[in-house]
């Protein structure tokens, strides 16, 4: 089996559509493509695939509602667009999934809400609860709120950022090129597209090209989206939405559009990330039999298992688990705050919800965001 035959049947995907697919080039949206990728999102589905749909459109289609024939500049216009065109693209993604029995769930996020470690971890519990739930997140920035300065920018980093909370297996990215070429077809008939290459490539920069006038992305923004993507592991599709049955003939393994590759797997590029995110906050000691399963078996990091807790750390931040000789274990993102996880340590995880009067989660340090030393 090759490498895009394994994508293919891989269990996770982010999947990204650009603006103007969407709105089918500012004409509004187009509801008989909408509903093309929805049928396909559904047949993923069916065999077994976890969906996020990060989803652009919301600016141009408010555009179009309030009969604006070119993008403002002016943040507040844009805010307004996007606040009016948000209605329209959700209820065109909520009525088009329910035709086929599948909830949707709108999610808006901004640059700020990744950064902070706490709501990062609080958007992707919810998230993977979402997924659990059978439930497909629709995800795009919050450009009603969002200033300049927190701004993605594109949602093609939205949706590499996305990628790395969800650690998802792929993420494809749908746009109006084919995929990657090594020169710029528009000026270049000659191009010649790429179909593999790795997202760390120095020459890719180098061949992307600008963006439209409808999305603030171009193939630059999506080249850079690969690489983002690529620090917790996800390999990058970036190919043609326009492509008959697109998302069907991926998941076939076919070779269309352009495969963006990182240079490690998964678990070992999530856990440098993790690893490098920032300077520890605090410190848990753990009981003999808590190092001898976060080592030996790559279990999370339960309450029952900490003697002790170091540290003023917040929900989300970097902590450093320690053993009985006092020697560094392993690191993570801790699930409660320093001051919660005093009242909980030694306890089993069913009195989590007893004695805090609420259970954000089970563990101390879920597996994922843990990095054994």
């Amino acid at each position: 089996m090759n490498t895009r035959e394994k994508l293919g049947r891989s269990r996770r995907w982010v999947v990204k559509i650009g603006s103007a697919l969407l709105t089918n080039d500012g004409q509004g949206l187009d509801q008989t493509a909408i509903a093309a990728w929805v049928e396909q999102m559904v047949g993923l589905k069916q065999q077994g695939r976890e969906l996020v749909l990060v989803s652009s459109g919301a600016v141009a289609e408010g555009m179009c509602r309030l009969g604006w024939k070119k993008r403002p500049h002016a943040l507040h216009e844009l805010q307004a667009a996007a606040a009016v065109g948000q209605m329209g693209l959700v209820q065109a993604y909520e009525s088009r999934f329910l035709q086929h029995g599948l909830h949707t769930a709108q999610v808006l996020l901004t640059h700020d809400d990744l950064a902070d470690r706490r709501r990062y971890l609080n958007a992707r519990s919810t998230l993977r609860t979402l997924l659990k739930l059978n439930v497909v997140p629709v995800v795009n920035e919050n450009d009603t709120v969002a200033t300049e300065e927190i701004k993605f920018g594109d949602n093609d980093t939205l949706a590499a950022l996305v990628a790395n909370l969800v650690e998802a297996d792929l993420l494809v990215i749908l746009t109006d090129q084919r995929g990657v070429y090594d020169a710029d077809p528009r000026h270049n008939p000659a191009a010649n597209l790429l179909h593999e290459i790795a997202a760390e490539d120095p020459d890719l920069e180098r061949v992307a090209g600008g963006g439209g006038a409808l999305g603030r992305g171009g193939m630059i923004t999506k080249v850079r989206a690969a690489r983002r993507a690529a620090r917790s592991g996800a390999s990058t599709l970036i190919v043609s939405g326009r492509e008959p049955d697109v998302l069907r003939r991926l998941s076939a393994g076919e070779r269309v559009g352009t495969l963006l590759t990182p240079r490690q797997g998964p678990i070992a590029a999530r856990k440098q990330w993790l690893a490098g995110q920032m300077t520890a906050r605090g410190a848990l000691h753990l009981d003999a039999g808590a190092v001898a399963v976060l080592r030996q078996s790559g279990r999370s990091l339960l309450p029952v298992g900490v003697t002790a807790v170091n540290g003023g750390f917040k929900r989300g931040e970097l902590v450093v688990c320690q053993g009985p000789d006092g020697a560094e274990v392993a690191r993570g993102l801790v699930n409660y705050s320093a001051e919660e996880a005093v009242r909980i340590i030694g306890q089993p995880s069913d009195r989590i919800e007893a004695i805090l009067g609420y259970v954000d989660d089970p563990e101390l340090i879920h597996r994922d965001n843990l990095v054994v030393v």
